[in-house]
């Protein structure tokens, strides 16, 4: 059984997706769903609503992950890909990467954070221009906004063990 599927390349980097990010994705949009029919209490609407929220999702992790990608490359240091599980994403690097001082770890580790508050910020300013003229465009561009800031920004600090958080604290003054 394979143990993730090629998606492409994108930026120099091979993406791929494990079969977790399938039951993530219906996850997300059934969860979006359920927010767009509270919100709009039409069903089509609302399944439509979640599908573009869940594909704006992956559109957020891709950036978070170019970020790392960039910080990584401006490191001297560069990922190979993007491997995305469940409804997240994993920076890979390549088998034989020497060891690293701690710095380039924490510089590669802040690049999605960075990227990801950059892009909730652009989704917000968005939301805040449609918002009184299209409530569907709104609701999408705010529920952007935050799951890049919550989830993909400040989120991404906490020390979870799969996070960046857990990474600057692992090398933090080494």
């Amino acid at each position: 059984m394979l143990e993730s599927l090629f998606l492409g390349r994108i930026a120099g980097l091979d993406l791929s997706a494990r079969r977790t990010a399938i039951y993530g994705t219906l996850l997300l949009w059934a969860l979006f769903a359920i927010l767009g029919w509270l919100l709009s209490a039409d069903p089509g609407a609302a399944l439509l609503f979640g599908l573009i929220c869940t594909m704006l999702h992956w559109l957020s992790e891709l950036v978070h992950q170019l970020g790392h990608a960039s910080a990584a490359r401006s490191t001297g240091y560069p990922m190979t890909g993007v491997r995305f599980w469940f409804i997240l994403g994993q920076s890979l690097y390549p088998d034989d990467e020497p060891s690293l001082p701690g710095r380039v770890h924490i510089r590669r580790a802040l690049g999605g954070p960075a990227a990801s508050i950059l892009f909730g910020g652009l989704a917000g300013l968005l939301a805040w221009l449609v918002y009184p003229n299209n409530d569907l465009i709104g609701g999408v561009l705010i529920i952007l906004m935050l799951d890049n800031l919550l989830v993909l920004g400040i989120g991404a600090f906490l020390p979870l063990g799969f996070t960046d958080g857990s990474t600057l604290l692992a090398w933090w003054g080494k």
